[in-house]
Protein backbone atom coordinates (compact mmCIF):
# COMPACT_ATOMS: atom_id res chain seq x y z
CA UNK A 1 0.00 0.00 0.00
CA UNK A 2 0.98 3.82 -1.38
CA UNK A 3 0.53 6.38 1.16
CA UNK A 4 0.07 9.98 0.35
CA UNK A 5 0.61 12.94 2.61
CA UNK A 6 -0.45 15.93 1.27
CA UNK A 7 0.85 19.47 2.87
CA UNK A 8 -1.50 22.29 1.98
CA UNK A 9 -2.81 25.69 3.23
CA UNK A 10 -5.97 24.84 1.19
CA UNK A 11 -6.53 21.27 2.16
CA UNK A 12 -10.66 21.70 0.52
CA UNK A 13 -9.12 21.68 -2.52
CA UNK A 14 -8.35 17.95 -2.49
CA UNK A 15 -12.03 17.02 -1.40
CA UNK A 16 -13.71 16.42 -4.74
CA UNK A 17 -10.15 14.89 -6.26
CA UNK A 18 -9.41 12.18 -3.53
CA UNK A 19 -13.20 11.27 -3.17
CA UNK A 20 -14.20 10.36 -7.28
CA UNK A 21 -13.24 7.78 -10.30
CA UNK A 22 -9.86 5.77 -10.02
CA UNK A 23 -8.36 7.32 -6.81
CA UNK A 24 -11.70 6.82 -4.94
CA UNK A 25 -11.56 3.09 -5.99
CA UNK A 26 -8.18 2.26 -5.49
CA UNK A 27 -8.60 4.02 -1.95
CA UNK A 28 -11.34 1.21 -1.49
CA UNK A 29 -9.71 -1.18 -2.44
CA UNK A 30 -6.66 -0.54 -0.08
CA UNK A 31 -4.08 0.00 -2.76
CA UNK A 32 -3.44 3.86 -1.35
CA UNK A 33 -3.70 5.95 2.07
CA UNK A 34 -4.42 9.92 1.26
CA UNK A 35 -3.94 12.44 4.03
CA UNK A 36 -4.13 16.16 4.19
CA UNK A 37 -2.77 18.63 6.21
CA UNK A 38 -3.64 21.88 6.92
CA UNK A 39 -0.34 23.59 6.83
CA UNK A 40 -1.89 26.54 9.02
CA UNK A 41 -2.66 23.86 11.94
CA UNK A 42 1.55 24.22 13.04
CA UNK A 43 1.35 27.64 13.00
CA UNK A 44 1.88 29.86 16.37
CA UNK A 45 0.13 33.00 15.63
CA UNK A 46 -3.50 34.14 16.18
CA UNK A 47 -3.28 35.39 12.15
CA UNK A 48 -1.89 31.37 11.46
CA UNK A 49 0.90 32.99 9.34
CA UNK A 50 2.45 31.10 7.37
CA UNK A 51 5.01 33.37 4.79
CA UNK A 52 6.43 36.75 4.75
CA UNK A 53 8.47 38.89 2.88
CA UNK A 54 11.63 38.15 1.38
CA UNK A 55 14.87 39.07 2.93
CA UNK A 56 16.84 41.61 0.58
CA UNK A 57 13.46 42.65 -0.79
CA UNK A 58 11.35 42.00 -4.10
CA UNK A 59 7.61 41.38 -5.01
CA UNK A 60 5.84 38.62 -3.28
CA UNK A 61 5.93 36.52 -0.40
CA UNK A 62 8.06 33.27 0.50
CA UNK A 63 6.61 30.77 3.18
CA UNK A 64 8.10 30.72 5.99
CA UNK A 65 10.52 27.28 7.41
CA UNK A 66 9.20 27.13 10.90
CA UNK A 67 5.41 25.84 10.03
CA UNK A 68 6.62 23.39 7.04
CA UNK A 69 9.48 21.82 9.16
CA UNK A 70 6.91 21.45 12.69
CA UNK A 71 4.51 20.03 10.12
CA UNK A 72 6.63 17.22 8.20
CA UNK A 73 8.38 16.25 11.65
CA UNK A 74 4.65 15.57 12.85
CA UNK A 75 3.42 13.95 9.20
CA UNK A 76 6.53 12.01 8.86
CA UNK A 77 6.99 10.74 12.18
CA UNK A 78 8.97 7.70 12.26
CA UNK A 79 7.93 6.37 8.71
CA UNK A 80 10.47 6.89 6.08
CA UNK A 81 8.52 9.05 3.43
CA UNK A 82 10.26 10.65 0.46
CA UNK A 83 9.16 14.16 0.09
CA UNK A 84 8.42 15.47 -2.90
CA UNK A 85 7.98 19.93 -3.18
CA UNK A 86 5.62 21.11 -5.68
CA UNK A 87 7.20 23.68 -7.46
CA UNK A 88 7.38 25.53 -11.07
CA UNK A 89 10.93 25.04 -10.86
CA UNK A 90 11.07 21.68 -9.96
CA UNK A 91 12.27 18.60 -12.67
CA UNK A 92 9.85 17.85 -14.83
CA UNK A 93 7.50 15.23 -13.90
CA UNK A 94 7.39 12.42 -16.70
CA UNK A 95 5.53 9.27 -16.95
CA UNK A 96 8.97 7.56 -16.56
CA UNK A 97 9.04 9.43 -12.92
CA UNK A 98 5.28 8.47 -11.72
CA UNK A 99 6.39 4.89 -12.69
CA UNK A 100 9.46 5.70 -10.00
CA UNK A 101 7.14 6.95 -7.54
CA UNK A 102 4.80 4.29 -7.74
CA UNK A 103 7.18 1.80 -6.13
CA UNK A 104 7.40 4.22 -3.07
CA UNK A 105 5.98 3.54 0.25
CA UNK A 106 5.24 6.51 1.82
CA UNK A 107 5.23 10.10 -0.24
CA UNK A 108 4.98 13.51 1.30
CA UNK A 109 3.51 16.37 -0.87
CA UNK A 110 4.73 19.87 0.04
CA UNK A 111 2.21 22.07 -1.57
CA UNK A 112 4.47 25.57 -2.47
CA UNK A 113 2.86 29.26 -2.59
CA UNK A 114 3.55 32.81 -3.32
CA UNK A 115 7.10 33.28 -4.69
CA UNK A 116 7.84 29.76 -3.13
CA UNK A 117 9.79 28.12 0.25
CA UNK A 118 12.74 29.38 2.10
CA UNK A 119 15.45 27.66 0.72
CA UNK A 120 16.26 25.94 4.07
CA UNK A 121 13.37 23.53 3.34
CA UNK A 122 13.94 22.56 0.15
CA UNK A 123 17.97 22.18 1.36
CA UNK A 124 17.05 20.39 4.45
CA UNK A 125 13.78 18.67 3.69
CA UNK A 126 12.70 17.81 0.21
CA UNK A 127 14.32 14.73 -1.37
CA UNK A 128 13.00 16.12 -5.46
CA UNK A 129 11.16 19.23 -6.37
CA UNK A 130 8.78 18.34 -9.17
CA UNK A 131 7.05 20.40 -11.94
CA UNK A 132 3.93 19.65 -14.02
CA UNK A 133 4.78 22.20 -16.76
CA UNK A 134 7.06 24.86 -17.85
CA UNK A 135 4.06 27.79 -16.35
CA UNK A 136 2.83 29.09 -13.18
CA UNK A 137 0.11 27.99 -11.19
CA UNK A 138 -1.48 29.50 -8.14
CA UNK A 139 -0.30 27.33 -6.09
CA UNK A 140 1.19 23.42 -5.38
CA UNK A 141 -1.82 21.76 -4.98
CA UNK A 142 -2.98 21.08 -8.43
CA UNK A 143 0.72 19.68 -9.62
CA UNK A 144 -0.11 17.44 -6.15
CA UNK A 145 -3.33 16.25 -7.56
CA UNK A 146 -2.00 15.33 -11.14
CA UNK A 147 1.39 13.51 -9.36
CA UNK A 148 -1.32 11.72 -7.14
CA UNK A 149 -3.03 10.44 -10.24
CA UNK A 150 -0.88 9.34 -12.10
CA UNK A 151 1.07 7.35 -9.43
CA UNK A 152 -1.86 5.47 -8.31
CA UNK A 153 -3.29 4.67 -11.75
CA UNK A 154 0.48 2.41 -12.07
CA UNK A 155 -0.06 0.51 -8.67
CA UNK A 156 -0.96 -3.06 -9.42
CA UNK A 157 -4.77 -4.08 -8.86
CA UNK A 158 -5.80 -0.12 -9.48
CA UNK A 159 -6.99 -0.40 -13.26
CA UNK A 160 -9.26 -2.82 -14.42
CA UNK A 161 -7.22 -4.52 -16.97
CA UNK A 162 -2.90 -4.69 -16.85
CA UNK A 163 -2.67 -4.49 -20.45
CA UNK A 164 -4.25 -0.69 -20.52
CA UNK A 165 -1.22 0.38 -18.89
CA UNK A 166 1.08 -1.23 -21.07
CA UNK A 167 0.04 0.53 -24.36
CA UNK A 168 -1.03 4.06 -23.74
CA UNK A 169 0.46 7.26 -24.24
CA UNK A 170 4.29 7.76 -22.92
CA UNK A 171 4.75 3.96 -22.01
CA UNK A 172 7.52 2.66 -24.83
CA UNK A 173 7.82 6.23 -25.52
CA UNK A 174 5.66 7.52 -27.97
CA UNK A 175 2.04 8.70 -28.15
CA UNK A 176 -0.90 6.68 -28.21
CA UNK A 177 -2.43 5.24 -31.78
CA UNK A 178 -5.69 6.80 -32.35
CA UNK A 179 -8.75 4.77 -31.00
CA UNK A 180 -12.34 3.80 -32.59
CA UNK A 181 -15.31 2.16 -31.09
CA UNK A 182 -19.39 1.82 -32.31
CA UNK A 183 -20.48 2.67 -34.92
CA UNK A 184 -18.31 1.68 -37.34
CA UNK A 185 -19.69 4.57 -39.75
CA UNK A 186 -20.43 7.38 -37.85
CA UNK A 187 -21.77 10.25 -40.24
CA UNK A 188 -20.32 9.08 -43.12
CA UNK A 189 -17.26 8.58 -41.21
CA UNK A 190 -15.67 5.28 -41.31
CA UNK A 191 -13.19 3.12 -38.19
CA UNK A 192 -10.18 2.48 -40.66
CA UNK A 193 -10.68 -1.18 -42.12
CA UNK A 194 -7.36 -2.84 -40.71
CA UNK A 195 -9.02 -2.61 -37.13
CA UNK A 196 -12.17 -4.42 -38.31
CA UNK A 197 -9.94 -7.20 -40.39
CA UNK A 198 -9.16 -9.43 -36.74
CA UNK A 199 -5.85 -9.71 -38.01
CA UNK A 200 -3.97 -8.77 -35.31
CA UNK A 201 -0.71 -8.82 -36.65
CA UNK A 202 -1.58 -6.00 -39.13
CA UNK A 203 -4.04 -4.54 -36.44
CA UNK A 204 -0.42 -3.86 -34.22
CA UNK A 205 1.63 -2.81 -37.17
CA UNK A 206 -1.03 -0.47 -38.06
CA UNK A 207 -1.22 0.85 -34.47
CA UNK A 208 2.61 1.25 -34.37
CA UNK A 209 2.48 3.07 -37.28
CA UNK A 210 -0.03 5.48 -36.45
CA UNK A 211 1.61 6.10 -32.76
CA UNK A 212 5.02 7.10 -34.79
CA UNK A 213 2.85 9.43 -36.93
CA UNK A 214 1.25 11.26 -34.09
CA UNK A 215 4.56 11.46 -32.31
CA UNK A 216 6.29 12.85 -34.80
CA UNK A 217 3.42 15.65 -35.39
CA UNK A 218 2.62 16.35 -31.87
CA UNK A 219 5.71 15.60 -29.39
CA UNK A 220 9.04 15.22 -32.06
CA UNK A 221 11.32 16.12 -29.28
CA UNK A 222 10.02 12.18 -28.01
CA UNK A 223 11.91 10.56 -30.63
CA UNK A 224 15.23 11.80 -30.34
Amino acid sequence: MLRFDIITIFPGMFDTVVNESIVKRAQEKKKVVIKVHDLRGWTNDVHRKVDDRPFGGGPGMVMMPGPIFAALKKVRGVRKAYVILTCPGGTPFTQKKALQLSKKKNIIFICGHYEGVDERVREELVDESLSIGDYVLTGGELPAMVMIDAVTRLLPGVLGKAESLESETFEGGLLEYPHYTRPADFKGKKVPSVLLSGNHKDIEDWRRALALKRTQKHRPDLLK
